[in-house]
């Protein structure tokens, strides 16, 4: 679950990376939009308040970019603000909107873009409903609703314009993520360890090295470190649960470190380095204390892995991530990394996934 903390280091510090990208002239994106859709998105124009229908929509579906179809929100998230825009408490996915400061009209506001098209959706507040605290002030002019029902096809132009992308800057892109998919926030030690294995998850699409679980914030890696911001490296993970449940990489985490060992990691000593579980739900919540008790059995001495509600997720800096995969020949990737990533392929070979599918 995102939170102001997370859009404000979006907004200062840079930006997710998107599944993909679409870029296209302006000539080009007016004769796909009609002339309000092209001013608002393309011109960072703002609809009438209470213009659009959309406001008072609240049926099950999803909310894609009038643009380029990338999905931005689902019907869940909705609710009524009473400002006169459509509202939303999350977006579909972390990566789907990029976030930028604007202090346009002698204001001080977060924008928001869709990440894929970089068109102009609208600005997020920290006055929203709880448990994220944001209020997602949409124009309805930069939606195009995706009921159930025509799901497929949306996923097919999707599809057709990822390819179209493709052949027009030569780049190869990912595929789309959806909002049926979930995130876990775990830490066992280094983050380039738990990335690495977790990417080999049969069922994850995404894994982004950060901290979490301290109170400093938009803390750096020699922050951490340091032991002083009570953060921990943790990693977020996004996955498919139709593929693999919460609760299976409940089951991964706790048997692929010592969940036993209070702030270590074999040589890796400090706080950073503590066994943790951050929930975004009470569900989850409820699964790691059932799944600890369940992981007991199998140690003697007793689990000290921290369960704690997630409240700030901070990326980690360029250079952690995918950090196995850029560094094998590195000392510490083969003497710990690669021991960890063996013992997990025989412990759960039936939950790897082709490494080349690993994102």
């Amino acid at each position: 679950m995102l939170t102001w903390n997370n859009v404000i280091n979006y907004a200062r510090n840079g930006n997710p990376t998107p599944d993909r990208r679409i870029e296209k002239t302006a000539d080009e994106w007016r004769s796909l939009l009609t002339e309000e859709q092209y001013r608002v998105t393309r011109q960072q124009g703002t609809e009438r308040a209470f213009s659009s229908t959309l406001c008072e929509l609240f049926e099950p579906g999803r909310y894609a970019c009038v643009c380029c179809d990338n999905l931005l929100f689902d019907a869940t998230d909705k609710f009524d603000s009473g400002t006169g825009w459509p509202s939303f408490t999350q977006p579909a996915t972390p990566q789907a909107i990029a976030y930028h400061e604007d202090r346009s009209h002698g204001m001080s506001r977060v924008e928001t873009k869709c990440n894929v098209c970089d068109a102009h959706l609208g600005h997020v507040f920290p006055d929203g409903p709880a448990p994220s605290g944001l209020r997602y002030c949409i124009n309805a002019e930069a939606l195009k609703k995706v009921t159930e029902t025509t799901r497929d096809t949306a996923a097919n132009e999707q599809g057709a314009a990822i390819n179209d992308t493709e052949k027009t800057t030569g780049k190869r892109t990912t595929e789309n993520t959806t909002t049926h998919d979930e995130t876990a926030t775990f830490g066992g030690g280094c983050f380039w360890c738990t990335e690495a294995l977790f990417r080999r998850i049969r069922g994850v699409k995404q894994v982004t090295s950060g901290y979490s679980g301290g109170e400093s914030e938009n803390p750096g890696y020699a922050d951490v470190c340091s032991g002083q911001t009570g953060h921990a490296e943790v990693i977020q993970v996004l996955y498919d649960p139709a593929v693999i449940s919460y609760e299976d990489l409940l089951r991964i985490h706790l048997t692929t470190h010592d969940p036993t060992t209070l702030n270590r990691q074999g040589a890796d000593s400090g706080t950073q380095y503590r066994s943790i579980i951050l929930t975004q739900t009470p569900e989850q919540q409820q699964s790691a204390e059932k799944i600890v008790k369940e992981i007991q059995a199998s140690f003697t001495d007793p689990i000290v892995t921290e369960i704690a509600p997630l409240t700030a997720f901070y990326e980690a800096e360029a250079v952690h991530q995918k950090y196995y995969d850029s560094n094998p020949d590195n000392r510490y990737c083969q003497v710990v990394i690669d021991p960890k990533l063996n013992r997990f392929r025989s412990l759960y070979a039936d939950r790897v996934q082709q490494e080349n599918d690993a994102e």
